[in-house]
């Protein structure tokens, strides 16, 4: 595979000096026959010749060449690379040095990402918002590079691409996502509380690109100082922009404040000055001035008039933070097989015939009975009765009883470590900011789901006001539930999922709610603890209660020694799973059917009986289920003897109950916090997995939405042609009715007795139009303007010409004017010039 080189050194600041952002650079690579690898490939591990893939083959080259040539800041690269990434992922993503060229091209991806931000005008606000979403969706390439390119690959990553310059590079276009955003709104005039947030994130954003870019060794410093410079730069836009806001709210003094550490943040930026461009550097300058005429007004303001208290640093409310940049990674680059859709030559999965396609369909619905049965028919049963034990004990008020007995004073060492682990994974905080992060999933999909039904929604009632207009006779295409009925389930099916998931939830919530104040014990100091739980006076136990005691904790050390092995059992269910791969048996399966049935098409059916026999190993973990079952139920038996024997001991006794029972709360509130830990886990991944098929849903309905707009275009221009035609017809057809029931009275010959009558002088025939002569010649003298006149006017006779039937051959009733008039040519008499 061809290496790649980054064009110059990576961190290369822009060199026009009208720019104060950086972009990234092409990586450039030599240009190599991919062609000749694969098909080197497919003669060491297919039964397949090469030459099959004659076309495939051409192809991958070609799409090769279009992708490490598009190094121009244009739109049309975005295609060709994401293309060539998603055959990439089709080919093989096992193969080491596809993973590598794959990465490369990803890189180059974000690189066009950025260097498209940097060509937009910016001076406009769509000119901001389209950079801000190319900056979003750079930094979202280069994420995914790390998080699922790089660790799949199985040799040593590129020295520019290890995990520190990735993450500098990913804050950095997430800093300069954000420097648009917050243009903007300064450019839109918004409020400057809202500014200074949203400078305070370009702050952070900077400030953890330039942590990270010190800990690489390719970032250079040229970049490092960039980052560092624009750190305090937006450091001091946020104070002076607050500082404005206090300015507007009458607080004189925290004014003063704000502006004097603006100042101070200003000139640690350009203390960078060195080595940062003119543009960055006019920028600090020019809020530098403003920052210092403000500052001096201020002063002299509170010191005159307002005498306001101007309080320190230290006491200055730290501005909250309003991020609007997020690394979004393209549905190409993330779906890669949404790209190869089929609809096109180019779109067309290369080498699909290698491996039939029905084989990747037959893995993933492997995959998905194999996760059903495991997740459904085992786990779930265990996680269940796991709960139904855990119901019991809190039920019994266990082990809280039993702790405050054996530990009057103090607080339990279990106690002890639940409160710990509450506090490492930060409690309720973790809890909340889960929660939230779940909402915002939740709406992002119930916002695309009601896009996609209101597009359905609009299309449908466009086409009943088309079918209300035309009628049914004329708009004849299908209604539009009947046209998407697929469409239309899906639209069922996802409001099931949503209202389904909005329940579980408000449970989760209302759980939260429960537990709260106990988790928040929990997670507070041990004097907090031992404040909660009230201390008892240290009782003498008598053998009766001793030994009550002692088989209670025996039974309770069982309930600990069960759950231990239930989630070490999970665990390596999990695992099983994880290496569970039938890739290699279906690809046997597949060659079997190949060569036995070589002109049947290769179908998903064809291997259910390898499912089934495939299946057949998760047979044990399902015994096991019924053997936790059959234990447990002997272990509850236990319990509740034992708990009814101490308890019958301790009658009278109530000198632990208070203790017992704050114990029994902080115990149960714990289960409930991993409870809740759970459910939140699994709302969130139901949450990503809804989110693609609620994209594949919205993107359906915008595609038959645009189709039936043009299909009713269409329509409407065939009808309103043919209406247009019809009517031109029978117009057609009343002229031409009119001419030839006119023509026919003319043509009509006149009654037997009228035949030798002349006819009257005002009875005159319609004639057509005689055209102008020239003067007439002399008599026995032809001339040829005039043509040729058969016959003549019978000297003596009075010329009747124009009256009855002239010798004008255009004249209708010409062809059957068989009465012979005065002047009418004889053959007898020949033919007479003149």
């Amino acid at each position: 595979m061809a290496s790649y080189v980054p064009e110059g050194d990576l961190p290369v600041i822009a060199e026009k000096e009208d720019r104060n952002i950086l972009v990234l650079p092409f990586r450039r690579t030599n240009a190599v026959s991919m062609s000749a690898a694969i098909k080197q490939y497919i003669s060491t591990k297919y039964d397949q010749h090469p030459d099959m893939f004659k076309k495939d083959l051409e192809a991958i080259d070609h799409m090769r060449t279009n992708a490490v040539n598009s190094l121009e800041a244009h739109v049309s690269g975005i295609p060709k690379l994401t293309l060539y990434a998603a055959q990439l992922v089709w080919i093989g993503e096992s193969q080491n040095n596809l993973r590598f060229e794959l990465t490369n091209i990803l890189f180059n991806l974000a690189a066009l990402y950025t260097q498209l931000a940097v060509s937009l005008n910016r001076s406009t606000g769509d000119g901001l918002k389209s950079a801000c979403n190319y900056f979003c969706q750079a930094a979202g390439v280069i994420s995914h590079i790390k998080n699922n390119v790089i660790p799949d690959l199985r040799t040593t990553p590129p020295e520019d691409m290890d995990t520190m310059t990735l993450e500098s590079i990913q804050q950095l276009l997430l800093a300069q996502a954000q420097e648009c955003f917050w243009s903007k709104a300064v450019k839109d005039g918004l409020k400057d509380s809202l500014i200074a947030r949203l400078a305070a994130k370009v702050c952070d954003l900077y400030d953890q690109a330039a942590e990270y870019g010190t800990k690489s060794d390719i970032i250079s410093t040229e970049w490092i100082h960039h980052m560092t410079a624009k750190h305090n730069h937006f450091a001091a836009a946020a104070q002076y922009r607050a500082s404005l806001d206090c300015l507007d709210k009458q607080k004189y003094g925290e004014e003063v404040a704000r502006l004097r550490d603006s100042l101070v943040c200003v000139n640690e930026a350009l203390k960078e000055s060195r080595w940062i461009n003119k543009t960055v550097l006019g920028d600090l300058n020019g809020l530098k001035a403003r920052v210092t005429e403000d500052l001096k007004r201020a002063e002299k303001d509170n010191d005159v008039i307002y005498l306001n208290i101007v309080p320190p640093k230290a006491e200055l409310k730290t501005l909250d933070r309003a991020g609007m940049a997020t690394a979004r990674v393209p549905q190409e680059i993330s779906d890669p097989y949404t790209a190869l859709d089929g609809k096109s030559s180019l779109t067309q999965p290369l080498f699909a015939r290698l491996v039939p396609y029905a084989v990747h369909v037959a893995v993933s619905i492997y995959d998905e009975r194999k996760e059903r049965l495991v997740n459904n028919q085992i786990i779930d049963e265990l996680e269940g009765l796991t709960t139904k034990l855990r119901d019991l004990l809190q039920s019994l008020n266990l082990p809280g009883s039993l702790q405050a007995l054996e530990k009057p004073l103090g607080l339990p060492p279990s106690l002890h470590t639940h409160a710990e682990e509450i506090r490492q994974q930060d409690g309720l905080h973790k809890l909340r900011r889960s929660m939230h992060e779940i909402t915002k999933l939740k709406a992002n999909d119930a916002a695309m789901y009601q896009e996609g039904v209101d597009l359905l929604k609009t299309e449908a009632a466009e086409d009943e006001r088309a079918r209300s207009k035309h009628g049914t006779d004329r708009w004849t295409r299908p209604p539009s539930r009947q046209a998407a009925e697929k469409l239309y389930v899906q639209v069922d099916e996802i409001d099931g999922y949503l209202k389904s998931a909005a329940s579980s939830d408000e449970l989760v919530k209302n759980k939260l709610k429960e537990c709260e104040s106990a988790i928040h014990v929990l997670e507070g100091t041990d004097r907090d603890l031992e404040a909660y739980v009230p201390s008892s006076r240290r009782t003498a136990l008598t053998p009766n209660v001793e030994r009550a005691a002692d088989n209670l904790r025996s039974a309770l050390s069982d309930v600990s020694k069960l759950e231990h092995r239930r989630k070490r059992k999970v665990q390596e269910l999990r695992e099983k799973v994880k290496y569970d791969d039938i890739n290699s048996a279906i690809l046997a399966e597949t060659a079997r059917l190949e060569r036995d049935y070589p002109m049947q098409k290769i179908e998903p059916a064809q291997f259910e009986n390898l499912f089934e026999d495939r299946l057949e190993q998760y047979d044990v973990d399902k015994e096991m289920v019924s053997q936790e079952r059959e234990s447990q139920s002997q272990l509850v038996t236990r319990i509740q003897e034992a708990n009814a024997a101490f308890t019958k001991a301790r009658t009278g006794d109530s000198s632990t109950k208070e203790r017992a029972q704050a114990l029994q709360r902080l115990e149960n509130a714990y289960f409930k916090y991993k409870e809740i830990v759970s459910n939140l886990n699994t709302g969130r991944k139901f949450y990503n997995d809804l989110a693609p098929i609620v994209t594949r849903f919205t993107d359906g309905c915008r595609d038959f939405a645009y189709q039936r707009r043009v299909e009713a275009g269409q329509m409407e221009t065939d009808l309103s042609t043919a209406l247009s035609n019809l009517s031109l017809n029978i117009q057609d057809q009343k002229e031409r009715h009119t001419l030839r029931s006119h023509y026919a009275q003319q043509q009509q010959p006149p009654p037997p007795q009228q035949q030798q009558q002349k006819p009257p002088p005002s009875a005159e025939p319609l004639a057509a139009p005689t055209p102008t002569r020239a003067p007439q010649p002399e008599p026995g003298i032809w001339n040829p303007t005039h043509g040729i006149k058969f016959g003549g006017a019978t000297p003596g006779v009075p010329s009747q010409q124009g009256q009855q039937y002239p010798g004008n051959v255009h004249h209708p009733a010409y062809p059957n004017a068989n009465v012979r008039a005065p002047g009418q040519w004889d053959v007898s008499h020949g033919v007479r010039f003149g």
